[in-house]
């Protein structure tokens, strides 16, 4: 501001201003006053005469201060004017030239007279400003800062006045409790002046360190400088303890002495903070007090100024603590402080009518000061007289508790301010309101106020944590059963609003976090389970939701449609995920946009709990068969679904949403009959799901009942041998659909091996099973499997093919069957020649036909052409394609050399 503005505005430290001018005013006035003794001579006595001038001028300054705050910061810079003019030396005459030049604080400091440290305590105390001393004390250097402190006790402890003893308490109780503001120019520019001109000059009237209390070492050399602080703010006490008169300020002296031996020594309890719940109690009780207690400095400031004073009478600075023998010198003097008051404090600390924030930090502490005694006294390695005075002090404690009512010491305090308290932490961003959000979002007693919801919707940025989001779900959830009528539900409306607002602005990560909270806590319906305002035109916004995100398929879209979607599947996950797979059915290409955007919340991959066992668990799978399997109406819908479910099993950047086993147990295991509709859909899937890399130990395929699955394929196979003999209006798997359930039992059986098994026996038992319910289908399913039999069983074919072929009795036996008589051994050895492509090459090196004889060969091409006939309807494309390599081996052979006279 410009000089003599007016404005109320602060100028840099130092300026000169319309404002400084009127302090100079009152100086000038109070050295009239003290005339024709200067100001530097002031005795504290002669405040009340001189005085009233200075802080009428500063009263002024506030007058024009457009704030409370401009005010303070007033009233900060002239207390760091005066403290700063009684540090700084005069210039001496000869370098007044320069100094003007080059002091920014000449000018202004020319302004004040010279003032010694009577006026600078007498001001502090007028203004009530011991945080503001504080606050300066603390950023002096170190030997300059422990003699300030000095002079301050040593200036209460003479003639001391009551309000010398609460001057020194407060700025105890702020000592220890300052935490520096970096941003605070006032203070910055204090610290570099006094910095700038050498702090010789603060110790520089012969002053000595006061007598340090009994057992306190002899010297401070080496010391931080707020140890020290802390034995000469003891020294005071016990320096003016004898003057302390009222219970009040005994209380609130006792209280200072034992939080400083409780926090800044070896009886610090171990640990975090204090739980946030005991955290809010302790807050709103000390602002209850406050409130009700017509004395207290804070009785008249507003909710928001007492939360922030309650909150700081818990925290506490970074300081040094006393060494042990400070430690039990101050517990001695303690124990003397008790035995002197007890008796008179337990009479008013025991009356209705005397509570006050005092006492009740005293009781509050007490208890907790003297376990921690205890403690000490039996893990603390102390000699016979420091145990002595920690266990009469424990003892003179609880003497002391016992005699105060139980009544006192739990006082009914008005707890109906937790709300307003909490809601004030949050909106005023204290220390640890991110901790009371916690309970703001879940305790039921104070939900949907006026208050609350305005408190949520105005902060709704400082609950955008995933904890949040589902406490207040939770929260919406319990009142919306409880309160139906019409307000309830507009309230309802705001603050499910402001919950998804919250939810929206979280990253996919944490959104999914909520999502799988929301599936926890009340299954695939998720919120509309429970709130009717969610199901209020959620139809038709999903409707339109997945309408634009149709239309707009592409990679740039992709951010913006997971974050439509996130916002549907926080209000109803099932009815979202449905949509998704109709949509991916029916919507010609748009399956594999569809399937990155469901991959991208893994949250839905929840495993649901039900009675049913044919239902699936997978709420995905489950959403997939209502809402697509079982309305497929043509091959291209079907593809679309194969390959949307390909890429949920394994997609290119993503978790699987689905697994392997789930889909097999879903859609294949149910449905390999040969008259299901969805057969040959089902051996695709399986067929797909056989190509997923399995990474565990153990293979997926064991938990879908490997041997049963085979057997189904086995029946499959058996009735494609009566497939042209199935009435016309049986279902049954297409001719071409063979060579995919040949495919998909060859690989079952690679993945399924004796590891599969829980043991070896099992694994031959299991073997044993199959083989015989294989018995009773076609002998050539048994050679399909022999491999997988391994050395367990030998194959078994007709008879008649040993008739044909030279099979080795170690690996082969006959069986009889009815439909293979004599001569059947070609049709035999042709349907082997159909199994395999080893088997094929195993039958043309056993085949015996005599080439020397025409007439045998002969009969081989006539009985050849026969059993092709007969083999042929039956193939598939595989084994057509296994039998036309037969005939060309044939006919190349030198025993078929008779075919051409056919």
């Amino acid at each position: 501001m410009e000089p003599g503005s007016g404005s109320g505005e602060r100028v840099a430290p130092w300026g000169v201003c319309e404002e400084t001018a009127i302090l100079h005013g009152g100086f000038l006035l109070a050295s009239r006053l003290l005339q024709p003794r200067p100001l530097r001579e002031l005795l504290k006595a002669e405040w009340p005469l001189v005085g009233p001038p200075i802080t009428d001028a500063l009263r002024e300054i506030g007058a024009r201060c457009p704030s409370p705050r401009q005010h303070g910061l007033w009233k900060k810079e002239a207390v760091a004017l005066v403290w700063a003019k009684v540090l700084l030396p005069a210039p001496p005459a000869a370098s007044l030239d320069r100094e003007w030049k080059e002091d920014a604080f000449f000018s202004v400091g020319a302004m004040i007279p010279d003032v010694n440290r009577t006026v600078l305590f007498e001001l502090v105390k007028a203004l009530g400003a011991a945080r503001l001393f504080a606050q300066l004390l603390l950023a002096l250097p170190p030997g300059v800062c422990r003699a300030e402190l000095r002079h301050l006790v040593r200036y209460v402890g003479h003639e001391t006045a009551p309000s010398d003893v609460g001057f020194l308490l407060d700025v105890w109780w702020e000592v220890v409790r300052h935490v520096r503001d970096p941003e605070d120019s006032t203070v910055t520019a204090f610290s570099s002046l006094v910095c700038e001109h050498g702090c010789e000059c603060a110790l520089d009237d012969g002053l000595q360190p006061p007598k340090r209390f009994k057992g306190d070492p002899s010297s401070l050399n080496g010391s931080p400088a707020a140890d020290g602080l802390l034995v000469v703010l003891v020294e005071g006490l016990k320096q003016t303890y004898g003057s302390i008169a009222s219970p009040r300020m005994r209380c609130y002296a006792l209280g200072n002495l034992v939080e400083l031996l409780s926090v800044f020594t070896e009886l610090e309890p171990q640990g975090g903070p204090l739980p946030v719940a005991e955290y809010l109690a302790k807050v709103s009780s000390v602002v209850s007090l406050w409130s009700s207690d017509t004395e207290s400095q804070h009785h008249h400031s507003g909710l928001d100024e007492k939360v922030k004073e309650a909150e700081r009478t818990m925290s506490f600075a970074s300081i040094a603590k006393l060494s042990r023998e400070e430690l039990i010198a101050g517990l001695d003097f303690l124990h003397c402080l008790l035995r002197a008051w007890g008796e008179e404090l337990r009479g008013v600390l025991n009356s209705s009518e005397n509570q006050c924030y005092e006492s009740y930090w005293l009781l509050d502490t007490l208890p907790t000061f003297r376990k921690s005694l205890v403690c000490f006294s039996e893990t603390g390695d102390l000699s016979e007289d420091e145990m002595r005075v920690a266990l009469e002090l424990a003892q003179t404690i609880d003497d002391f508790l016992k005699e105060i009512s139980t009544t006192q010491k739990s006082k009914d305090l008005d707890t109906s301010l937790s709300s307003s308290v909490a809601m004030t932490i949050i909106e005023q961003k204290l220390q640890r309101h991110m901790e009371v959000c916690s309970i703001f979002a879940s305790e039921k007693t104070w939900v949907f106020s006026k208050d609350w919801v305005d408190c949520l919707v105005k902060n709704r940025a400082l609950f955008q944590k995933p904890e949040l989001v589902l406490k207040l779900l939770e929260t919406l959830v319990n009142f919306a059963t409880s309160c139906e009528d019409r307000e309830a539900q507009e309230m309802q409306m705001e603050v499910t609003k402001a919950i998804v607002e919250c939810y929206s602005e979280l990253s996919l990560t944490d959104k999914n976090e909520v999502i799988s909270g929301v599936l926890e806590a009340w299954g695939g319906p998720g919120l509309s389970l429970n709130l009717q305002v969610v199901m209020e035109g959620f139809q038709e916004d999903l409707n339109v939701t997945f309408n634009q995100i149709t239309k707009s398929v592409s990679d740039e879209g992709l951010t913006r449609a997971v974050a439509a979607v996130a916002r549907l599947a926080l209000l109803h996950p099932e009815a979202t995920v449905k949509q998704i797979c109709s949509l991916a059915v029916v919507n010609l290409g748009a399956h594999q946009f569809l399937a990155q955007i469901l991959c991208s919340f893994p949250a839905l991959s929840f495993l649901e709990t039900c009675d049913d066992p044919c239902r699936p668990h997978s709420l995905v799978v489950r959403c997939l068969k209502e809402a697509a399997w079982e309305k497929l109406s043509s091959a291209r819908e079907e593809e679309q679904f194969l390959e949307f479910l390909a890429f949920l099993m394994q997609p290119s950047s993503a978790a699987p949403l689905v697994s392997p086993a789930e889909v097999t147990k879903a859609f294949v295991l149910p449905y390999l009959k040969s008259d299901c509709a969805q057969i040959e859909l089902s051996l695709q899937i399986l067929s797909k799901v056989l190509g997923i890399q399995s990474y565990p130990d153990e293979h997926w395929i064991k938990s879908c009942h490997p041997f049963p699955l085979l057997l189904s394929l086995c029946k499959l196979l058996d009735g494609y041998t009566k497939y042209w003999h199935q009435p016309k209006d049986q279902l049954f798997p297409s001719l071409e659909s063979k060579d995919l359930v040949l495919n998909v039992l060859g690989r079952i059986c690679e993945v399924v091996t004796p590891e599969t098994a829980s043991s070896a026996e099992v694994w031959v038992q299991s073997l044993a099973w199959l083989h015989r319910k294989v018995a009773s289908l076609d002998w050539t399913i048994g050679l399909r499997l022999k491999k997988f039999y391994g050395e367990h069983f030998k194959n078994e074919v007709p008879a008649t093919l040993f008739e044909i072929c030279t099979l080795p009795e170690d690996e082969w036996t006959s069986q009889p069957l009815p439909a293979y008589g004599p001569g059947s051994g070609l049709l035999a050895w042709m349907e082997c020649c159909c199994v395999s492509t080893e088997l094929r090459e195993t039958m043309l090196s056993l085949l015996m036909v005599n080439v020397d004889n025409p007439e045998e060969v002969n009969l081989f091409s006539k009985g050849f052409l026969v059993a092709l006939i007969q083999v042929l309807p039956w193939c598939s494309h595989s084994e057509w394609k296994r039998l036309v390599h037969v005939v060309t081996n044939l006919l190349e052979s030198l025993y078929s050399h008779s075919w051409d006279k056919m």
